[in-house]
């Protein structure tokens, strides 16, 4: 397991940013409360999602809205469109509204840290799902085990290339805590397997388009290539995109989320495997612990969701 810290507690710092957030907060909240009693806002619960353009937040979002229907809860999504800025503001205006409880999805670990100080002075308790901040006090964290995923993806490829050869890696959004999670999982893991080489690693932000077009300049430049890691699937897709015929024959490719079109593709073999996440668990979890905060009660520290190794001999199991 990772080593998390959800419940870290960092001294605030006394930035202009924070203190134009709280003077904002302590106008508009009217000395009422919006922490744990479920004041403020009605007892309203914002989820800023990182984006809604890739299907594993989609799924996300969908389970949290299922569940807050099922709870009866007021639940309000904002889509940051994978920009730190956006999230940021998304954030402030939740202590604007004097919301009951925030879910971030963080786009960027380290630069949603002060928005969440900002949310602890403001008194609104703050639950993160599938990516950790780097700093300031979350009363939940809900999550797959990334680091554990890394490696097991490590041993799906090691396994596919019959231990040996050289391999490429693309990295997700620089400062995700996915990213850091899965790539420290994986470095470590593929490190043990002597005669495998990564002979280059580079960002495609967790984006298809990206993932094309960054696996077909690696490809390119290293010919000799018989196996792709990407941080997600949606980069896989747009890695097998890139190799055309060669996918699942000549170059094996392992993903990471067990999105439908991931799942379609190891059935396929084109992928050769995909670490399956799942994503409307962990929207549900999350808004199951939000609920808890919302009633006053005392939500779980930390609330992992299984992640699996889905390969052509199980990949029925999950379509």
């Amino acid at each position: 397991m990772s080593p998390v810290n959800p419940t870290r507690r960092q001294t605030l710092g006394l930035t202009a940013v924070l203190a134009g957030a709280l003077s904002l907060a302590a106008c508009n909240r009217g000395g009422g409360e919006a922490g744990a009693e479920g004041g403020g806002g009605g007892g309203t619960v914002m989820l800023s999602v990182s984006t809604q353009t890739n299907p594993f937040f989609v799924q996300l979002v969908d389970g949290a809205r299922k569940a807050a229907e099922e709870l009866g809860l007021t639940l309000e999504v904002q889509d940051a469109s994978d920009d730190a800025s956006t999230q940021a503001n998304h954030l402030q205006n939740a202590i604007t509204q004097g919301v009951a409880c925030v879910i971030v999805n963080p786009t960027d670990s380290d630069a949603v840290s002060a928005s969440i100080e900002a949310l602890n002075a403001a008194e609104i308790p703050v639950i993160a799902v599938d990516r950790n901040a780097t700093s300031g006090e979350l009363v939940s964290y809900i999550a797959s085990d990334n680091v554990a995923g890394g490696a097991q993806a490590a041993q799906a490829l090691a396994e596919a290339i019959g231990d040996t050869g050289q391999i490429l890696v693309l990295q997700g959004v620089p400062g995700a805590s996915a990213t850091r999670d899965r790539g420290q999982g994986f470095t470590e893991e593929i490190a043990k397997h002597g005669d495998i080489e990564v002979v280059a690693e580079q960002t495609a932000n967790f984006d298809r388009a990206e993932g094309l077009n960054v696996a077909t300049n690696l490809l390119q430049a290293n010919p000799d290539v018989v196996g792709i890691f990407a941080h997600n699937d949606e980069m896989a897709l747009g890695a097998i995109e890139a190799l055309g015929p060669r996918a699942g024959s000549e170059v094996f490719v392992v993903g990471f989320d067990g999105t439908g079109d991931g799942l379609a593709a190891v059935e396929a073999g084109t992928m050769h495997a995909t670490i399956a996440q799942q994503p409307g668990e962990l929207g549900a979890q999350a808004v199951e612990q939000a609920q808890t905060v919302v009633e006053g009660g005392s939500p779980e520290a930390e609330v992992q969701v299984d992640v699996v190794v889905v390969t052509a001999e199980n990949v029925s199991e999950y379509l």
